[in-house]
């Protein structure tokens, strides 16, 4: 008789956390499905009108110079959200709710009102990417803002819950898959690229910080950061979801980094190395990829700008919904109606409607506002964490979920760099300047 092998309960101890969990769930899959959203759906929309736009000038201007800070903003990326998830998913708050407890409505108004001035910048560069991209096939851009506009406030106070996550993760999906075409259409040198991510290359000048910091906080964004608490929160996640949460994180900042570099390797392969470094906006990209690419990439990669344009647009406005009732404590969230939620609804419209009405000023420089609202994301960034990584380690807020001390240090480190990077990006442009 053949004896059956019992597990090595020695080996089962030394798995993580979340493989541990992993193999005990009879349905794994359908657990990860439950808590599946957050994460992915903060990373699809990181790539949104801004962040292509800054991938596309980092390619055309740097080549496949800056990959290494797409490697290293992935990692970044995946510590500072499983932060903001685990404060989601063990207390219920969003992040201007718990702001308020914790530190008091004053500290709580000056950190949404750091956000929300990112927020602007980023929301008006969704409507520039909207336009820019119908432009290609001759749209007005005064027509595709109010279209925009008003399908997405449909969308979000209309639609429920489940179906609203549904159309997210599509479009992120689509977006993802429409720049990974556009990347092997134009045959780049994969070796070069390879090497790039992995060793840093490039002399560090003013022009360099300032396409690291936009790289940095296009990825790694303040609105991001409230996103994934307020959404888990909105979800009814709770401490039972830490393990799927914490795949949902990875696969979410793996995926928009692996985005991230396609833009940039299709941008290196075509502009870059035919010298053509200066582009006016991300829509100029697409253009340019047809004679040097194909007609069919062009018509891709605009594609793409279109769904992440659209993805960021509904994300980022409902960031800054959720965060301003949360710290006054209204009603809020995405399963209740106008009438249960007016102000939250109210400030989604109003945030929609006025960038949808800044970006038709005359001879607004749409390139600046998209790319130097990522530049300044990355600035503002460090007041964010800061408040992030302070509540991370409470044991009394967060009981279990509170972050280990490896997770508490890399967060702490990668606030401290993002700070130090601020730091030297205005020194060198104080200098530049004189």
């Amino acid at each position: 008789m053949i004896k059956k092998r019992r597990p090595d309960r020695r080996r089962f101890r030394r798995l993580t956390p979340s493989a541990r969990w992993f193999l005990r769930s009879r349905l794994p899959r359908l657990a990860f499905l439950a808590a599946l959203g957050p994460g992915l759906i903060s990373g699809f929309a990181d790539n949104d009108a801004g962040g292509i736009t800054t991938y596309s000038v980092v390619g055309a201007q740097f080549g496949y110079d800056l990959l290494w800070v797409v490697l290293a903003s992935m990692i970044a990326l995946g510590i500072t959200q499983e932060v903001g998830a685990r404060l989601g998913l063990a207390t219920g708050q969003g992040f201007g709710g718990l702001i308020r407890q914790q530190y008091g409505v004053r500290r709580a108004i000056f950190a949404i009102g750091v956000m929300l001035l990112a927020n602007l910048g980023d929301t008006v560069a969704e409507f520039a990417g909207i336009g820019a991209a119908l432009a290609i096939f001759g749209v007005p851009i005064a027509l595709s803002s109010a279209l925009a506009a008003l399908a997405i406030i449909f969308l979000l106070s209309r639609a429920n819950f489940s179906r609203i996550q549904f159309v997210f993760l599509a479009v992120g999906i689509g977006t993802s898959v429409a720049y990974a075409i556009s990347a092997v259409l134009s045959h780049p040198d994969w070796r070069t690229a390879l090497s790039h991510s992995v060793v840093p290359h490039g002399s560090v000048t003013s022009l360099y910080l300032l396409a690291v910091m936009g790289t940095v906080g296009t990825t790694i964004t303040p609105w991001g950061q409230a996103f994934i608490q307020s959404y888990a929160a909105d979800k009814h996640l709770g401490p039972k979801d830490l393990p799927a949460s914490r795949l949902d994180v990875g696969a979410g900042a793996f995926l928009t980094n692996l985005v991230a570099g396609f833009i940039v390797v299709a941008c290196a392969a075509t502009l870059w190395s035919h010298g053509q470094t200066t582009i006016a906006t991300a829509a100029d990209a697409a253009r340019a990829l047809g004679p040097l690419a194909g007609r069919f990439a062009e018509l891709v990669f605009a594609l793409g700008l279109l769904t992440a344009s659209l993805l960021g647009l509904g994300t980022v406005p409902l960031t800054s919904a959720y965060a301003v009732t949360e710290a006054f404590g209204w009603e809020s969230g995405l399963d209740r109606s106008w009438r249960q939620a007016p102000a939250f609804y109210g400030l989604l419209a109003f945030f929609v409607g006025f960038s949808a009405l800044f970006v038709l000023i005359p001879n607004l420089p749409l390139i600046a506002v998209m790319y130097l609202s990522q530049v300044f994301d990355g600035l503002l960034l460090p007041f964010i964490l800061v408040f992030v990584m302070l509540m991370s380690r409470d044991r009394r807020l967060l009981g279990k979920l509170r972050s280990s001390l490896p997770l508490y240090a890399a967060g702490w480190f990668v606030t401290g760099l993002i700070t130090v990077l601020s730091v030297a990006l205005v020194v060198s442009q104080v200098i530049g300047a004189r």
